[in-house]
């Protein structure tokens, strides 16, 4: 089983950036527990990180047939991006999306996700607990798909 977590833009910055707002832990330190838990669940896990919408539209695309689930945080491109959208819609992949932060409790643009009609589920919230809840969920998720 493989899941594809897709990192957006300025996720790289984590643990410099607005650490009021994410925390202060890194992007690096986000992968490390994610490995771990593929790790005791026996999935290979690929990660990619990009501030580009493009190269994140593009990897997506050449998930199909290789990815039994994305784990996707599109941060800012959540609530902008149709190309994202459309490219989960169009590869079919169950996708799971999480946010660091609640986005429903900060600034109202930031209260619609174009993602999530095209997703399984959403996780907000948990800082990186959003990513670890969202990983295990996307695991469960492929089985199901599997069976």
């Amino acid at each position: 089983m493989k899941i594809l977590v897709i990192h957006g833009p300025n996720l790289n910055l984590l643990g410099e950036r607005q650490p009021d707002i994410y925390g202060k832990f890194t992007l690096e330190e986000i992968n490390t527990e994610l490995k771990k838990i593929a790790k005791v669940e026996k999935v290979d896990l690929e990660v990619f990180q990009s501030d580009h919408e493009g190269e994140i539209v593009e990897k997506i695309g050449k998930a199909k047939g290789k990815a039994d689930c994305l784990l996707i945080n599109p941060a800012a491109y959540t609530h902008t991006s149709v190309a994202i959208r459309d490219a989960i819609q169009a590869v079919g992949i169950p996708t799971v999306e999480v946010h660091i932060s609640n986005i429903y409790a900060r600034e109202e643009f930031r209260h619609t996700s174009l993602i999530a009609p095209v997703a399984v589920g959403q996780v907000c919230g948990f800082g990186i607990n959003s990513y670890k809840l969202g990983l295990k969920a996307a695991i469960e998720t492929a089985k199901k798909e599997k069976r």
